[in-house]
């Protein structure tokens, strides 16, 4: 029967070594996520008991305030810079589909912040943002402005624009890569017809960029939705909890002050579920949109 199976999958032998090893790295850590998530482990406390589902009724019983609270944020999080980075993206992207001087050192310039690694791009920009002697407060004073990026009321502002910032240029160059591989046919055919250039951009250059386009949407999505590193290089979740996301709160409740591991791990596991219910709904997108592009 195995043979027969592998005699009609002729590719799964080469790929079972790398299935393996995910499997491993994936499934075994997701069982062992579960399993303290129903337990009350405290770190440092080697005496735990299992307790049942009383961590997710504490969380969605609202005795954990925060909870809601992160979800909230996070979720806002993630529609803002999924949106924003989205349109910005796919404008530079337009900008970059023609010949002009220097692409070459404008593509060189958007490759920066894609190739810093996200915890340097907060420790630069939190230098950058500081009050007294930040590099964008000194611009703004030639306006009179000047602004506490990471107080309580722009810090998450401040994370949001740090994240699209690093950002965008990976959505750009996505999007710019499925420009390029567009078929040139539709776009002779409309000229001959005498289409407008609007006409073109919203009946064949969107229609067939979809696909694309979704594809960067789940990236970026799933992407924000577990963000960690740049806020906490900027804020370490506050000042409070302003910058507290999902992720954030996991580390809290964790590591940072209490060690409740248990519970720590079923806010995990919430969000565990969160971005797979996502990521199902945009891939499901996204294969309807190869499919009806095909």
């Amino acid at each position: 029967m195995l043979r027969a199976y592998f005699r009609k999958r002729p590719h799964v032998p080469y790929i079972m070594p790398a299935m393996l090893i995910l499997g491993i790295l994936t499934i075994v850590p997701t069982v062992f996520l579960y399993g303290l998530s129903f337990t009350n482990y405290e770190l440092g406390y080697p005496d735990f008991k299992f307790v049942g589902l009383d961590n997710f009724v504490r969380l969605f019983s609202g005795q954990d305030a925060e909870f809601w609270y992160s979800m909230r944020i996070s979720i806002i999080f993630m529609l803002i810079v999924t949106i924003a980075e989205l349109v910005l993206g796919f404008g530079l992207a337009v900008l970059l589909d023609r010949e002009f001087s220097f692409k070459s050192v404008v593509f060189a310039c958007l490759i920066v912040p894609i190739a810093m690694t996200p915890s340097i791009t907060g420790q630069i920009w939190k230098l950058m943002l500081n009050a007294e002697n930040g590099v964008v407060n000194y611009l703004l004073q030639f306006i009179g402005l000047k602004v506490v990026w990471l107080s309580a009321d722009y810090a998450y502002l401040s994370t949001i624009l740090v994240d699209i910032w690093q950002n965008t240029p990976f959505v750009a160059l996505i999007i710019y890569a499925g420009m390029r591989s567009l078929p040139t046919e539709p776009y002779e055919a409309a000229a001959i017809d005498g289409a407008k250039r609007i006409q073109i951009f919203r009946y064949i250059t969107l229609p067939l960029l979809t696909p694309v386009i979704l594809l960067a949407v789940v990236f970026r999505a799933i992407d924000s939705l577990k963000t960690f590193d740049i806020p906490y290089s900027l804020t370490q979740g506050g000042p409070g909890s302003a910058t507290e996301f999902l992720s954030l709160h996991i580390y809290r409740l964790g590591f940072a002050q209490t060690g409740w591991i248990g519970k720590s791990a079923a806010v995990s596991v919430v969000l565990l579920i969160l971005i797979t219910a996502i990521s199902w709904v945009l891939i499901r997108a996204y294969r309807k949109g190869v499919e009806n592009r095909g």
